[in-house]
């Protein structure tokens, strides 16, 4: 089967979605398929070989200066030449720096733009990326990473028909962002789209309910396919818990809707408990410019509470560097403010023996109720996060089990070609 997996690139930061997409892309060619993974907006960013065409679709230079109204009138116009001088990877990933700062709610009218396909002002991206869909690939279906670019679903479907699915994975935080009414015009695109879409694949059951109502999309549509990961380069389960203090980790974008704040408020809480020793904390993650003052504040936190220097930033810029970090800790925890659709980083720890405590929501208990490799406590509770970090880190025989549970079942049920059969079935319905 010949399958274009349409993703998206972030300015250079490490995205889950696009590690995933790349992911899934790998395991289908493992599998025999001819897959193609194409990039839109910026080259992607993996910790994993990139598997992405060199060409970039929708190039963010191109789309801001058709946006724009300033340019518009001139870059809508403008021949294929030329726009291939503005979707050169060096040009994009320089201006991904600069894009990495933007804030989302300046988005609104940009995003109903490309939502709105070709009545939008990047029609002339939409008329390319078909004519070579066209000529260079010819592919059976189509999967795109999020329904923010749905708007090519109905000239892809007109002038290729085939069926096209568009994956649920974090959509929602960005729609959040936006203001009204912006919002509600983006709403009323997504469900215009809809009707040429073949279906959706979520992540997670929890994930594909809360955006079926959500975007008010039929759930009937909707069908889930859970996360995978390539074991290659990952460590192992440890043979024994590890020497000295017992480590805490965190290892995910260092922001806001992670709830690093979360996890700094319950690691304060568990370090003043009777008994608890110096118990190290270690975080890690990609980390933004706007993001800079809210991890300061959290360092300060940190500082003033007395356990500044029981604190470590480690920098993973590779596969290599993240895996030592889990080797480092005892326990995992990513405490987000939102409903985590994927969890990679939970697969991650699993994937190195390092067992996990979450809060109940989003994807988080079907992973963990899947494979008993963690806890689960309410979420936006920091004293009940402390208390389920408490009897983990003060039993690291018990850790160290729940970390060998989770990496057995990860192996059963969550490794990258478990995902991409489940990817080829939903789409094996439709062609």
């Amino acid at each position: 089967m010949r399958i274009a997996s349409i993703t998206a690139g972030a300015a250079g930061m490490f995205c889950g979605s696009c590690m995933k997409d790349n992911t899934l892309a790998t395991a289908l060619i493992e599998l025999g398929h001819d897959t193609l993974l194409l990039p839109t907006y910026t080259p992607i960013t993996t910790d994993e070989p990139s598997i992405a065409t060199p060409r970039i679709f929708f190039g963010g230079v191109n789309v801001y200066l058709e946006q724009s109204r300033w340019t518009r009138w001139l870059f809508r116009r403008t021949p294929r030449f030329v726009d291939a001088l503005f979707n050169g990877r060096w040009l994009l990933r320089r201006v991904g720096r600069w894009a990495g700062k933007t804030d989302y709610s300046t988005l609104g009218s940009l995003t109903i733009s490309m939502l709105e396909g070709r009545q939008g002002n990047q029609r002339k991206e939409v008329d390319q990326l078909i004519d070579w869909l066209k000529t260079e690939f010819r592919p059976d279906a189509i999967i795109l990473t999020n329904a923010l670019l749905s708007g090519i679903v109905p000239a892809l479907k007109r002038e290729l028909g085939v069926p096209i699915f568009t994956t649920l994975q974090g959509d929602d935080i960005f729609l959040k962002e936006l203001p009204e009414p912006e919002r509600r015009k983006c709403f009323e695109l997504i469900r215009a789209n809809d009707a040429a879409t073949a279906g959706y694949i979520a992540t997670s059951r929890a994930y594909a309910d809360y955006m079926a109502e959500y975007l008010n999309i039929d759930r009937a549509k909707i069908r889930v396919v859970p996360p995978g990961l390539q074991l290659k380069g990952h460590g192992s389960p440890k043979p024994q818990p590890l020497e000295g203090p017992p480590a805490l980790g965190y290892f995910a974008r260092i922001a806001p809707e992670k709830g690093f704040h979360n996890l700094v408020d319950a690691y304060i809480q568990l370090r003043r408990m009777p008994g608890v020793p110096a118990v190290k904390l270690k975080y890690g993650g990609w980390l933004g410019e706007r993001n800079f003052a809210y991890l300061q504040e959290q360092q300060r936190k940190l500082i003033d509470a007395g356990y500044g220097a029981d604190a470590e930033y480690v920098p993973c810029h590779d596969l290599a560097a993240k895996v030592r970090f889990f080797q480092s800790i005892d326990v995992l925890s990513v405490p987000t403010e939102y409903r985590e659709p994927k969890g990679l980083y939970i697969l991650e720890a699993w994937a190195n023996g390092v067992p996990v405590v979450q809060p109940r929501h989003g994807s988080f208990p079907e992973l963990i109720e899947a494979t008993g490799g963690g806890r689960l406590v309410p979420p936006g509770d920091t004293m009940a996060l402390a208390e389920g970090l408490r009897e983990l880190l003060m039993n690291r025989e018990l850790a160290a089990e729940l970390g060998r549970r989770g990496h057995e079942e990860l192996k059963k049920r969550f490794l990258a070609r478990h995902m991409a059969e489940a990817t080829l079935e939903v789409i094996r319905t439709a062609v």
